[in-house]
């Protein structure tokens, strides 16, 4: 077996961790542009440490997942306060805000340029401004993820700058910080790294390292989310939801995804809604429709043993069928109040269109089987 795995240079966890980065802040630079979010985790205690530490600082609000003239605000902002590092505080689309300000701050021209579907694709040739990512969220795990999701809105889309040289230095995930995150937050990005392991653990990249990242992914986020959700100040609840997003970008980054992630980037792209309810929407629909599939596929039956193991780990029983696992997983998001398709804004008149720009998504690409345009529409066609 062949595989290799890239994550950032360090990853620092744990509760209270958030206090090491003054010090860690010193070895990457003087002036730092701290790339926050709206106020909802305030970054009082991050200033006052950095301070602390004789570090200067610029702050650059995100208010919104990043597209292309957001981050070319903030490379601008970094460059007229010569900033030489960045720190990226809070949830999935403000570090991706702060990894592709981090790339464009040593890389030439403009961000279109690199970008896949859109633009040029251009490779980036220089290694990213040093970068401290620190999630405020557990969700996306793009902490130690080497893409960012951009959006258009002119194309109505979602692409990817993507590059192992924007990998940020180093992830510093502080399960304190997501003390705060209300329910509804809790619910929309908690399914996100629950997918995330799940897609990785059955994708057709999957290897031995993703598999064990992938497994106890699944569990701790099987026995996490719902009591994290019901109690906000469940302390152990918090942790096991921060290591399972962690755990999330290790394996998505190194194992690849699948079809829920291939519909819901471009449903994301067309309508303004949080990425974790979509996939919430799409992950029993398509675990169903895979392992219809799979009764064709030559090596189907490994796979389906993988969805197996998944169904005994999600529900706690080692005598658990795969329609169990499916079962489980809808039965969460009920509890979790997620919606479906058609509450989301989403209509079968959309779903050519999605269908359309789904096929060639790259996630789409690692998902366990190829799936139909007639499977896609009747995945959608459930979802709704």
């Amino acid at each position: 077996m062949k595989f290799e795995f890239a994550t950032a240079n360090q990853i620092i966890f744990g509760e209270g961790v958030l206090s090491q980065v003054g010090e860690i802040s010193s070895e990457l630079g003087e002036n730092t542009l701290i790339v926050a979010g709206g106020g909802s985790v305030p970054i009082n205690s991050l200033i006052k440490i950095l301070e602390t530490g004789r570090i200067s600082n610029t702050v650059f609000r995100v208010h919104s997942e990043p597209d292309i003239i957001t981050v070319m605000e903030g490379v601008e902002l970094a460059k007229n306060n010569h900033c030489d590092f960045v720190i990226g505080f809070g949830g999935g689309s403000v570090l991706d805000t702060a990894k592709a300000i981090a790339a464009m701050l040593t890389n030439p021209g403009q961000l279109v340029d690199y970008l896949e579907v859109i633009g040029s694709g251009k490779q980036i040739i220089n290694q990213a401004a040093p970068m401290i990512a620190i999630p405020t969220t557990a969700g996306t795990g793009t902490e130690v993820t080497s893409n960012a999701v951009i959006a258009s809105p002119e194309h109505q889309i979602k692409v990817s700058l993507r590059s192992r040289k924007m990998i940020p230095t180093i992830a510093l995930v502080d399960p304190e910080l997501t003390y705060t995150m209300p329910a509804k937050v809790t619910a929309n990005t908690g399914m996100e790294p629950l997918t995330q392991v799940i897609e990785s653990y059955v994708s057709n990249r999957a290897n031995i390292m993703t598999d064990i990242i992938s497994e106890r992914g699944i569990k701790l986020g099987a026995g996490a989310l719902l009591k994290a959700f019901l109690d906000g100040e469940d302390r152990k609840a918090r942790h096991d939801m921060s290591i399972t997003s962690l755990f999330g970008g290790l394996a998505l980054a190194n194992g690849g995804l699948g079809a829920v992630h291939g519909f819901a980037g471009p449903i994301g792209g067309m309508f303004n809604v949080p990425h974790g309810l979509l996939c919430a929407c799409l992950l029993p629909y398509v675990i169903k429709y895979n392992i219809k599939t799979l009764e064709t596929f030559e090596l189907g039956e490994e796979i389906r043993n993988r969805y197996l193991d998944i169904a005994k780990w999600v529900t706690g029983d080692p005598l658990a069928e795969i329609n169990d696992g499916i079962y489980w997983i809808q039965e969460l998001a009920k509890s979790l109040n997620i919606p479906g398709l058609r509450d989301l804004g989403i209509h079968p008149q959309d779903f050519d269109i999605i269908i359309e720009k789904s096929k060639s998504a790259s996630s789409m690409q690692k998902n366990p089987v190829k799936l139909e345009e007639k499977i896609l529409r009747a995945i959608l066609e459930e979802a709704y």
